[in-house]
């Protein structure tokens, strides 16, 4: 089932002089979700160009002034009210994989599946190669991967979560995709807003390739839901920062909402 989705964004940003930054805010359509409607601002405005990355995500460049810049996105998005369930699926042959998804079996910034060794045949050797596969890691992460902030930054990789065994969405996201990679299954970072996520928040997820097509992969929750916008794709978090800038600044306050319509296009229940 389809359901549209209102997700609305407030990002206010701060600096002592101008800085060039790119953005990462706008959903697009794609295989996942359709954009039926959107309101991007500025205030006060500031000249913005837009360009699609190599993953297909949508990046609008823009000099922020020296002091307070607001950024508000407001989107209505049709998406999938349940994930697509990878049930007793066989991996796809190497020989099979696109050109395009190969990338996603190497070792990236935040993946180094070369230092990961054994530990995914430990985690998931003795199961049905496959979506099994991918089902047994995502549980082993959600059950064995504690939830905390404060326990990873910037430069924590999926090895160092490994061995604190914490972390937040983006680190289960970076663990599943290493271990997945080197069970040779494709793997990719997803960004974007989950509808009734608590706290509410940008999320982060991954999907792995199995049988030909992506699937999507939550090892922060127990049962993972629909009701997913996506934002971007990439190989890691550093493919799909919502925010790079080029100088310092400082995010000085953020809120995300995000409400489920009816079909006629008002809100049916305000969720945060």
């Amino acid at each position: 089932m389809i359901i549209p989705l209102r997700v609305q964004c407030h990002l206010q940003i701060e600096s002592a002089q101008a800085c060039h930054c790119v953005a990462m805010l706008r959903p697009r359509s794609g295989y996942a979700q359709w954009l039926s409607q959107e309101t991007y601002r500025f205030s006060p405005w500031v000249h913005t160009t837009e360009y699609v990355d190599q993953f297909g995500n949508l990046c609008q460049r823009f000099d922020a002034p020296a002091g307070r810049l607001d950024i508000d996105v407001d989107a209505i998005v049709a998406t999938e009210a349940e994930i697509a369930l990878a049930i007793n699926l066989p991996p796809t042959p190497i020989e099979a994989v696109p050109d395009s998804v190969m990338e996603f079996l190497l070792p990236s910034r935040y993946c180094p599946v070369d230092r990961v060794g054994s530990r995914a045949l430990d985690i998931a050797g003795q199961y049905i190669e496959g979506s099994a596969q991918v089902e047994a890691i995502r549980y082993w992460i959600n059950q064995n991967i504690h939830y905390e902030y404060g326990r990873s930054d910037a430069s924590t990789d999926a090895m160092d979560t490994l061995y604190n065994g914490a972390g937040v969405c983006r680190d289960f996201a970076h663990v599943g995709m290493m271990l997945c990679r080197s069970l040779l299954i494709p793997a990719r970072m997803v960004v974007g807003y989950l509808h009734r996520l608590e706290p509410m928040d940008l999320h982060a997820w991954f999907e792995a390739y199995i049988d030909g097509r992506w699937y999507t992969v939550d090892a922060t929750q127990a049962v993972p839901t629909g009701g997913r916008v996506v934002l971007g794709y990439g190989r890691d978090a550093a493919d799909v920062a919502f925010l790079t800038s080029y100088g310092q600044i400082t995010t000085t306050a953020m809120t995300i909402r995000v409400e489920q319509l009816d079909q006629g296009g008002l809100a049916r229940q305000a969720d945060y």
